[in-house]
This record gives structure tokens, sequence and C-alpha cells, in this order.
């Protein structure tokens, strides 16, 4: 495994490899280039003492990276009263200082022949800011291999630098195809180098649930498993091999630390009401035929969803995200709310006695069972308000008011963001169906990910 990260890192420095400050990815706020250079080779690393342990962490993986490349150790420091040998003209090497004047994501840099100074109010900043030193530096800092023989210095230059969009992000479609926690990290990896700040997390599908709840142990005994993979776009092929994989909670915490390490922030996304159908295979009672139901082996969109009309359908919802707002620092959880076939729900006696309960009627705009699923809509957010989390759905979905969720619209490889009204941001899409293979999911995240970056910062 190790060697494809090596070969990813150096695919990616193909594709931002910086001889200038001018060709940094994406594109600083303001460069001013200068004459002379800073050797860095064994250079000293400073860091300001009111530093965050994250921030400290990330420049402490950059001076080994530094280290490795150059054949000379870095040490990291952090010495106190810094700041005053750097306004008394005395510092020497890298000096990383806290500012709070600067926005969260904001970073500034200043290189001059004996020292350079990189402020930043936050880890975030400080990350983004190591993500354009190692741009500036030779490609085997990024690649992580030795290279004695380069030119280990740094230009003169001052840089001024922050985003424009608060959410930056990466969805990653594990439900057709199941990644591996090393596969995953290694999507946060590119993520950080090209200074993404939200992994959106599509965990269930109607091809495979993902993620252990221990209060509803059936999801990883049967609904992450699936009786074969199509082998066309026809939904009825099948190579029929059992294909499946989950992330226990444990490995869950382990990449929100990863993520976190690296500015990032994991949204899960639990899919439903429709793309339910995995967990309809593992509890048919949530369902509004009672099945027996079987995770889809297509890439089709299948019609059943869990039932609105049942209560133990809202248990289970309420089991399903209190065990997951615990595992997700995240404000927000993406529950989906996408491709809802509304059949099913017209057929069932209990989605339609709830329809009767809560008096709804078909007005000409929206019909009865869409109206069910805003009352749906709304009881899934309020479980999640309960949890102190906000929901993120697809537009385009009939409901009443969302009460501060997010929203997402897109056209299946790019989605806008907003937020409270106003365009918080973009992501891109990456859905499976077709791609099966750490190489292939490379292959993508990195045509994708540099003009990505543009647009997005």
């Amino acid at each position: 495994m190790k060697h494809l990260l090596i070969i990813s890192l150096m695919l990616t420095c193909a594709t931002m490899h910086a001889a200038s400050p001018e060709d940094i990815v994406p594109r600083p706020r303001s460069i001013e280039t200068a004459k002379g250079a800073m050797r860095v080779a064994g250079v000293s690393i400073k860091c300001d003492p009111r530093m965050d342990s994250t921030g400290f962490l990330a420049v402490s993986r950059f001076a080994a990276d530094l280290s490795l490349a150059c054949g000379r150790t870095c040490a990291v420091s952090s010495p106190v009263g810094i700041g005053a040998s750097v306004g008394s003209g005395e510092a020497k090497g890298l000096i990383f200082l806290i500012d709070r004047s600067l926005q969260p994501e904001e970073y500034r840099i200043s290189v001059k022949p004996r020292h350079a100074t990189i402020s930043a109010s936050s880890s975030e900043g400080i990350i983004h800011s190591l993500q354009t030193l190692k741009q500036l530096l030779p490609e085997s800092v990024r690649a992580g291999v030795p290279d004695e023989k380069a030119r280990w210095v740094l230009p003169c230059c001052e840089i001024s630098d922050g985003p424009e969009f608060g959410w930056r992000g990466l969805m990653l479609d594990c439900s057709r195809h199941f990644w591996s926690t090393d596969e995953i990290k290694r999507c946060l990896d590119l993520m950080e180098a090209f200074k993404l700040n939200r992994f959106h997390w599509h965990l269930t599908d109607d091809q495979g649930w993902r993620i252990e709840i221990k209060s509803l142990p059936l999801l990883t005994q049967i609904a992450c498993w699936r009786e074969g993979t199509a082998t066309s776009d026809d939904p009825a092929s099948s190579d029929h091999v059992r294909y499946g994989g989950y992330y226990s909670q444990d490995e869950i915490r382990e990449i929100v630390r990863y993520a976190a390490d690296r500015g990032i922030t994991v949204v899960p996304e639990i899919s439903m009401p429709g793309h339910f159908l995995a967990a309809l295979s593992a509890y048919p009672e949530t369902g509004c035929t009672g099945g027996p139901y079987a995770a889809a082996t297509g890439w089709g969109v299948s019609d059943q969803l869990i039932c609105a009309g049942k209560e133990e359908s809202y248990a289970f919802l309420e089991s399903v995200i209190s065990e997951v707002a615990g595992l997700f620092p995240s404000e927000y959880v993406h529950v989906g709310f996408r491709d809802c076939l509304l059949g099913e729900w017209e057929k069932c006696p209990d989605c339609q006695k709830m329809i009767g309960t809560l008096g709804l009627h078909g007005d000409g705009r929206r019909s009865a069972e869409e109206q069910l699923l805003g009352y749906f809509k709304a009881r899934v957010s309020t479980m999640l308000a309960a949890e102190g989390k906000k929901a993120v759905f697809c537009s385009g979905t009939p409901a009443a008011d969302d009460g501060g969720a997010a929203t997402m619209c897109g056209n299946g490889e790019y989605t806008e963001i907003h937020e409270d009204g106003r365009l918080a941001g973009l992501q891109t899409d990456i859905w499976t169906e077709y791609i099966s293979s750490p190489e292939a999911l490379e292959e993508t995240l990195l045509g994708r990910l540099g003009p990505l970056s543009e647009a997005q910062w």
C-alpha cells in the first residue's frame, strides 16, 4: 500500500509543481517575489508557544518530511520570546507565529535570506501555510523520498492568503465500493495538499451499509454485505461474488482524528428515507412491505424506502443518529433525501394511516405522500437537534422549514453548498459505481482536485 501513496503523491507533485511562488495551487490571494533565497537543509524550526497541539503536530510532520527529503535533521522547538527575536531581527530559521488578527484559515509567509516567518491565527491556517511551503520546495518533500542533491532553498517572497469559501469538500461513496482506512487516509492526504477542509463520507446506500451501530448489530452482520456486484449498466447483471465491509467505531474515530490533524472535518452521510435497501435487509420490519429485502447488486435506485408510518422506523433512526452524533464532531450530518420514490408509501397501510392521522391532503402542489416526506424530514431534523447537530439535505425535496439545515445541489459530479441562505462553498462528488481499485480512485482524485481547489479557494 505504501508504494501507491508514494506514486500518488509524486503524481500530485507533477500537477502542482511550483518552480516559483507564482505557480502555487490554489493560487494565493497575494504574492510578491524578491531576489534571493533561504537555505532550509537542516534548518531550525521554531513554533510560537501559543500554538495548539494540532498546529504543532502539523509543523512536526512537515519537519520530518523535510528532514527525510534533504538528508539533514530539521529540529522543532517552542522557545519563549520567539516573537521578540523576529522583531529585533535576530531570528533565524523557520518561525511559526500566532497572529490573532488573521481569520481562522488565513496565513502569511515572509521569506528572507536568513529567516522565514509564517503567521496564522489557528491550526487550520498553519496547515494551509505548510502546503504552500511544500510547493515552494523540491518535489521530493511532497513525495516523501530522499533527494539530497536537490537545491534545498525557499525563494524570497511575501505571501498573504486565505480562502473565499468556508466549505471546500470532497464526497467519497463507500457503499458501491468499499475503501480501506488506508485508502481513506490517502484521500485525506490529497485533500490536505489541495487545502480542502470537508470530507463528506457517504456511508450508507442501497448497495451496502458501512458504519457500525452497536445497538443495531445486524447492520454489520447483514446490511454491509451484498451477494454480488453489477458487471454492466444492466441492474440485473452480477458477478455473484459476495462483497462488503464496514468501518468499526474505532476505525471511524481513527479517521476523524487523522482528518482533524490535517484541518479536515468529516461530515457523515446516512441516506434516508430512500437509498435504504441495505438497512432494510437487516431490519425488514422498518420497511413498508416487511420484506424480504436484500442489498442491491446493481446501480439503480431502489423504490423501497424506510416506512414513514411506523414508530419502529423512527426508533431505529434515533438509535442510528445517536451513535453517529457521538462519533463525529461535525456540526452537520448529511441525511440524503435524494431520489425519494414514493410509490411504496402510496400503497403502504401504515403510511396512509399516518397521512390520515396528520390530516395531510394533496393540494395540487404537493401530494399527501410528499407532505409526509416533509413530516419525516422534520422528525429527522428534530432528532439531530436533540444531539446538537444540524442536517444537510439534498435540495429539491419538498419539506417544511429546515430549521438551519444546509442544502446541497449539484450535477452528480460537483455540488454547491448553501448554508443559512448563502453560498458557503462547493465540493466534488466521487461516486464509485465504476471506480473499484485504489489506482482508479487516485487517478480520479488527481484529475479533479487541482482545478477544484482553485474554484473552492
